[in-house]
């Protein structure tokens, strides 16, 4: 781990998210932190501070209307990422995101990998060597990753009946709004505890990891935490490709500032969630 004084490895960085994942990532924190403060004053409506949320964005109807617009930009953002992933397959041949270190695909290494990270939990092993992707990292891609689904797709009948209602039955609309607003409520959760806590909270990246702002992972951090990716790369003689110049003096104070608003509004969300449950 760090000793907390930069050394001539620490200055080396290496590239992890190119400047299109970081662009849809960026679209999907916006929207997704939209669709929450605008959508749980209308699924919690009775709750003491819906209102008063809701007259934020000008009253439960215009929270609507910046609910849809936001849902837009969400599906656009999950269009672009199955457009750029079949792109990838079928023109330019990357099999390998199929499988393998560099694959989203669970994987029985997956497996391995969190028991034995269950078992250096508990101190009866020790950590695991985690290469490219984590098995919680692809924990929350899939869960993302469907729930944009279900929540779209079940938003869209929900949004233009008429249309759908002349290709399904009836009851499919009492599921859909069931679905919508309980998957909602699930993603919103997941989000906001899970996956901030696996990228934000947790010790060693406490209070934040800016990887996603900057695309950058210094060396001491590839060789700490992903051992076996390091040693991939160096094999590969891959390192040098993916060597890149620290950030701009700007993108760490805008990537940290943006990281904490987006923490904070979410965990109060989640406060707000749990009164209204309790109360």
């Amino acid at each position: 781990m760090s000793s907390g004084h930069p050394t001539p490895e620490s200055r080396l960085q290496y590239l992890r998210f190119d400047r299109y994942h970081r662009i849809l990532h960026g679209l999907l924190m916006v929207s997704f932190l939209g669709l929450a403060l605008t959508g749980l004053p209308l699924l919690f409506s009775e709750a003491p501070w819906a209102g008063t949320l809701a007259r934020v964005f000008g009253g439960f109807h215009a929270a609507g209307l910046v609910h849809r617009t936001l849902a837009v930009l969400l599906i656009s953002v999950f269009c672009a990422h199955v457009f750029r992933l079949l792109h990838r397959l079928f023109v330019k041949k990357e099999l390998y995101i199929l499988w393998g270190p560099a694959s989203m695909t669970p994987q029985p290494r997956d497996v391995v990998e969190m028991l034995a990270h269950l078992r250096w939990f508990l101190g009866l092993g020790p950590h695991p060597r985690f290469d490219h992707f984590t098995y919680w990292e692809k924990f929350d891609y899939w869960a993302v990753f469907w729930g944009m689904g279900i929540i779209g797709f079940s938003g869209l009948m929900l949004w233009f009946p008429m249309f759908f209602s002349r290709l399904l039955p009836g009851y499919f609309f009492n599921l859909a709004m069931l679905v919508h607003g309980e998957e909602a409520l699930l993603a919103v959760g997941f989000i906001f505890t899970i996956h901030f806590f696996n990228s934000h909270l947790r010790p060693e990246k406490f209070p934040m990891d800016t990887v996603i702002f900057t695309g950058r992972v210094s060396d001491e951090e590839l060789r700490a935490e992903r051992p076996d990716e390091f040693e991939r790369l160096q094999r590969e003689h891959a390192l040098g490709r993916l060597r890149v110049e620290p950030p701009k003096p700007w993108v760490l104070p805008l990537g940290r500032t943006i990281g904490t608003v987006a923490v904070a509004v979410g965990l109060t969300l989640v406060v707000l969630i749990l009164y209204a449950f309790l109360s």
